[in-house]
Formats: structure tokens, sequence, C-alpha cells
């Protein structure tokens, strides 16, 4: 599909990089983000994890408005990683956890039913 591109080399691998996508997309997002991530006292590891998860979906998502992304692009995001990145179980789960931490807690959004797993 067109829209399907590997973006791989586009994630951003510094924290400066990481903020100024996720700032492009949506502007104090950065902040959103790591306020929720501090108000549930997650540890820095899973910061940066999340972080990174978080910019390569609103990097899949073509830097839309994250406001403006429904559960249908997260399952659609997922579905390549799974699909076209083929990455491990791990991996997915990661991403699915940090994608529903970033839907529900800092977006404000219900989860899909299915909470978007799929087989890794």
């Amino acid at each position: 599909r067109d829209e399907i591109r590997d973006w791989s080399s586009d994630v951003c691998s510094s924290d400066l990089d990481i903020t100024e996508a996720l700032e492009q997309s949506q502007p104090g997002l950065v902040g959103r983000v790591k306020d929720a991530i501090h108000k549930h006292k997650l540890n820095h590891r899973s910061e940066q994890t999340y972080l990174h998860w978080i910019t390569r979906f609103v990097l899949f998502s073509d830097l839309k408005d994250p406001d403006a992304l429904a559960n249908e692009d997260r399952q659609r995001f997922l579905e390549y990683l799974t699909n076209g990145m083929r990455v491990s179980r791990a991996r997915f789960n990661q991403a699915s956890q940090a994608l529903t931490f970033f839907y529900e807690d800092v977006l404000g959004k219900t989860s899909a039913g299915d909470n978007g797993c799929a087989a890794a």
C-alpha cells in the first residue's frame, strides 16, 4: 500500500529529535506525555520507551495532530508492526502498551475493544 512506508530511518534516536517530532505534530505534546508518565510514576526507561513508540506512531501517521487520530489509526500502525516490520512479540507489546497509554492517559480517549492486540 502506498500509505505504508519504511519510516524506521525517520525515527529519532535522541530525546531532542523526539521532542521536535512530537512538538511538530502538536505543540505541547511532549509535556503532556511526560506529565502523564510522571503522574503514573513510571521509570526513566519506560519514559524513553513510551516516547519512542509514540513518536514512531506519530511519524507513521505523517505528523497528523494526534487528537485527530482514531483507534483505526492505532490498529493500522500495530498491523504494520506485525505484518510489515515483523517485530517481536515483546516489541509489539511495548508498542501496544505505549499507544494505549497515549490514547487513554494523554489524549483522554477510550481504547478499542480488542486493545489493538494482534499476534506478533
